[in-house]
């Protein structure tokens, strides 16, 4: 289960853009943020996360804590890069057991400073959205199928920020995948106002030149809404 919340106030930019603000505020000091700390954000601004909730390390976990199972638990750190190279991620947890069980193991990691869990989303189309502050051209909005389309292909579009939704629907349509949005041999197509939302949302993010780089990779589209999975941001100092 997602949290599908309504976004009546993606496209309005000043709205994103004070939130930011406030949230920098309330973290004035930090530079690079843990995956539920920019999801919270992103939340705040009306895009859709997984329902969740973050673990410090040596804090107690109470008996209920208000998930659905399956669960995924994930390691949380500013000194780990990458989740799967200390096998920092723990899926398809069904009970409480198991839970407890993922929660200690992934304590032991070094450098862990607390789990992120969160309910399984389902499974839908991966693609990523990010942006970042580029030395020549300024704020930058990058859009790209996920998987082997990025990882081998490099299918992957940019354009300057902010974006205009007739920008975002120029940018999604750069790439070469972009068929597979559409319903490709028979796949139902994804919803993809729900995709320009969170397109517009993190340009306008990226073009207060607050934001180093943010990258929400992978984002889950769905033939009815959208689900952002994974989230990291830079400040800019």
């Amino acid at each position: 289960m997602t949290e599908n919340i309504a976004a009546p106030l993606v496209h309005n930019e000043n709205f994103v853009v004070s939130t930011l603000k406030g949230f920098l505020e309330k973290n004035r000091g930090k530079r690079v943020f843990l995956e539920h700390e920019v999801k919270g954000l992103l939340k705040e601004i009306g895009l859709s996360i997984p329902k969740g909730r973050f673990f410090r390390i040596g804090e107690a976990i109470p008996a209920e804590i208000n998930l659905n199972y399956p669960l995924i638990a994930k390691v949380s750190s500013h000194n780990i890069v990458s989740k799967s190279e200390v096998r920092g991620l723990r899926m398809g947890l069904k009970n409480e057991e198991e839970l407890r069980s993922a929660l200690a193991e992934l304590s032991t990691i070094r450098n862990t400073e607390g789990i992120l869990v969160e309910e399984t989303a389902p499974a839908g189309l991966e693609v990523i959205v990010g942006g970042t502050l580029d030395d020549q051209f300024g704020p930058v909005s990058m859009f790209g199928l996920g998987g082997i389309f990025v990882e081998l292909f490099k299918d992957v579009a940019f354009a300057l920020a902010p974006l205009s939704k007739d920008d975002a629907i120029w940018l999604v349509k750069q790439v070469k995948g972009y068929r597979l949005l559409e319903g490709y041999r028979g796949r139902t197509p994804v919803d993809i106002n729900s995709l320009l939302d969170i397109l517009i949302a993190v340009s306008e993010l990226t073009a207060t030149t607050l934001i180093k780089e943010i990258d929400l990779n992978p984002v889950a589209l769905y033939p009815e809404g959208a689900t952002i999975l994974d989230a990291k941001m830079l400040i800019n100092h």
